[in-house]
């Protein structure tokens, strides 16, 4: 069936848990997700998904450790190699003086970097246009979307979104979205 390539299937859910639940069977039942949407951070669903750790983390610490390095680097060319001063007869590379430097500098390292890569990871940029499934997926609901690929089995699928309270069960065009259809006109 070449239309099936093309097609998604997704459910929505008005309880996390009962959204965790569904996505741990899925998994099981070795279903391609397309996303799992949900308004906010659900512990565990990521690892639910079967997804790999963020490279967030390492984003984090190399930018961080970047900052705390240049600190270092630049406080020390200042005052030991640039324009040493003997002051009260202290040496001129006063280490425990550039520690709130560097920690100020790790964190704005780190935390500006973050966000970037977050952008990047994420394919942020001002002006994209958010795809949207279900009207409430932002306020307060849950949506599983699915890949309707050659090994799909609607039934079981059908049966683990019904089992865990899905409140809308659709199949749709690969290219969907509510706010290009007609719902989105209201």
């Amino acid at each position: 069936m070449p239309d099936e390539e093309n097609k998604l299937f997704f459910g929505v859910f008005t309880d996390e848990d009962d959204c965790l639940e569904a996505v741990k069977a899925c998994t099981e039942a070795n279903f391609t997700y397309h996303d799992v949407l949900a308004p906010y951070a659900v512990h565990g669903l990521d690892r639910a998904m079967g997804l790999p750790f963020s490279k967030i983390t390492w984003v984090t610490f190399l930018c961080g450790m970047m900052g705390t390095t240049i600190a270092f680097l630049g406080m020390g060319y200042m005052s030991h190699w640039d324009w040493p001063l003997n002051i009260g007869g202290k040496e001129t590379l006063p280490i425990p003086a550039m520690i709130p430097i560097m920690f100020e500098l790790t964190v704005l390292f780190g935390g500006v970097c973050t966000m970037l890569a977050l952008f990047a990871f994420c394919f942020l940029f001002p002006g994209k246009q958010a795809r949207l499934f279900h009207a409430r997926q932002t306020d307060d609901r849950f949506v599983i979307v699915l890949e309707m690929d050659e090994d799909f089995n609607e039934a079981k699928a059908r049966e683990i979104f019904t089992a865990n309270h899905a409140e809308d069960i659709r199949e749709v065009d690969a290219d969907y979205d509510i706010n290009s259809g007609p719902e989105g006109a209201a």
